[in-house]
């Protein structure tokens, strides 16, 4: 019987439970950070259970972590997290990619980059956007803090497999338009909630002509289109990535099985959407969810309901306005949607020589230690430093108001981040997501600009 990609690795990881049921999945890795672990280990210590598998499981600190003097954790619960994600990690034998370690950086970035995150996983964290590792061609989702705990006890977790949307991509992207510009523009086309019960296959040529970088960028916001699950077919591109790196020792013994992972030609989708991304241009939001974007040339929309009305009232906005009209006053590059090496090179060919407009506050947090260092090696810092942008250590930074990195109330942030809600970057905080190329080319004129015409 002809199985998709998603049906593929989800039977070969199920215990017990009949199809159309909750079945029991094995877990192969288990991802934990600082804010949703500390509860889960309790209920280990209260009901004297150990960890079932320490050696599938894998810490970094990424929410709360400051990314200027990074031992200097000044706010009480975010040092409460933090230390106490250390002392369970060495109560329990996990191994946590520590601060201020090689390794340690945002969760969706340190599983990819240290090889754990493999084609045909079952991958599982306490934070949403772990649907960031599918990009591998493993099912990946995010789990609550009771389910982060049964699989602290179990390696295992009741699941009931979700039906497959394929969304084919065509078309040759035009320079200056990128992944983050595909997924934004699909949410914006789709809603919120398209995906929602669904697993997402990302296909088609232009999504194979993507890097692991671009494909991770696209599955990280399936959940913001309501999926739990993002997954694209592994291929040359994945192999040559996870080659030689530190966890992936077991890549020649592997690399037959991962070969088999692509939906079969006759396997059934519950519903397919494609898009012609050819004449696709720079995506930008005005509102206070993702789904509330326009193209660059658009005028932001009439009002259709009280969530419209809601949030130009929020942002500050009106309709028939311009994204070049909104007044921006930070710049973010970052996060686990865009803070990989590609996306600080693309931002830094933009930057170079110029110069921070005077009323923009421009910061870059790259991902993890090992992007910052690998950055640091080619000369970025001092591309971005010499232009008036902050360099800081990894971490979530402004992607979410949980540290010092926050936006002021009522700026107008132009982020490469995967959320913009309200308050999402602070108290009052206004955000414009975009791709990086974007963010630096606003930080330098002051606005948003249309970047097809600064990048050739």
């Amino acid at each position: 019987m002809a199985q998709t990609l998603f049906d593929k690795v989800w039977n070969k990881h199920v215990l017990t439970g009949k199809e159309g049921e909750p079945q029991l999945l094995y877990i192969d890795l288990h991802l934990i950070h600082e804010v949703t672990s500390p509860q889960a280990f309790e209920g280990l210590r209260l009901q004297k259970r150990q960890l079932r598998r320490p050696d599938l499981t894998f810490a970094t600190l990424d929410h709360n972590v400051p990314t200027i003097d990074i031992f200097n954790i000044r706010d009480e619960i975010a040092n409460k997290q933090i230390t106490t994600l250390q002392k369970n990690a060495k109560d329990f034998g996990v191994h946590i990619f520590d601060m201020g370690s090689d390794e340690q950086g945002i969760v969706h970035m340190v599983g990819p980059e240290t090889g754990l995150t493999q084609p045909g996983k079952t991958i599982v964290c306490g934070d949403s956007h772990t649907a960031t590792h599918g990009a591998f061609g493993a099912i990946a989702f995010g789990i609550g803090t009771s389910e982060v705990e049964h699989v602290f006890a179990t390696q295992t977790l009741w699941q009931t497999k979700p039906k497959n949307l394929k969304i084919e991509v065509s078309g040759k992207l035009q320079p200056g338009v990128y992944a983050k510009d595909i997924i934004l523009h699909l949410i914006n086309q789709h809603g919120v909630d398209f995906g929602t019960g669904y697993a997402l296959e990302f296909t088609g040529e232009t999504i194979q002509s993507l890097s692991m970088e671009g494909r991770m960028t696209i599955c990280n916001m399936a959940i913001e289109g309501g999926a739990k699950y993002g997954i694209i077919q592994p291929d040359e591109t994945t192999f040559e990535y996870i080659k030689g790196r530190p966890y992936a020792q077991n890549f020649n013994q592997s690399i037959g099985e991962w070969q088999k992972l692509y939906s079969d030609e006759d396997a059934h989708f519950d519903k397919v959407i494609t898009l012609d991304v050819t004449n696709l241009e720079p995506q930008v939001t005005w509102g206070t969810n993702p789904e509330m974007g326009v193209n660059f040339s658009s005028p932001f929309p009439e009002i259709q309901n009280i969530n419209d009305e809601r949030a130009y009232n929020y942002m500050g906005l009106k309709p028939d306005q311009k994204a070049e009209d909104i007044d921006l006053g930070y710049v973010f590059l970052g996060s686990c949607t865009n803070a990989r090496l590609s996306d600080l090179i693309e931002a830094s060919h933009i930057v170079k020589g110029k110069k921070v407009h005077p009323k923009i506050t421009a910061i870059v947090v790259p991902g993890s230690r090992t992007v910052k260092k690998e950055a640091e090696s080619l000369g970025l810092d001092k591309v971005f430093k010499e232009a008036g942008f902050e360099w800081r250590e990894p971490g979530c930074s402004m992607c979410l108001g949980m540290n010092p990195d926050q936006v002021p109330e009522g700026v107008h942030c132009a982020s490469t981040s995967n959320r913009n809600f309200e308050g999402r970057q602070g108290k009052g905080a206004r955000t414009h997501l975009v791709s990086p190329a974007m963010a630096a080319a606003a930080a330098i004129n002051g606005k948003f600009v249309d970047v097809r015409k600064v990048v050739v």
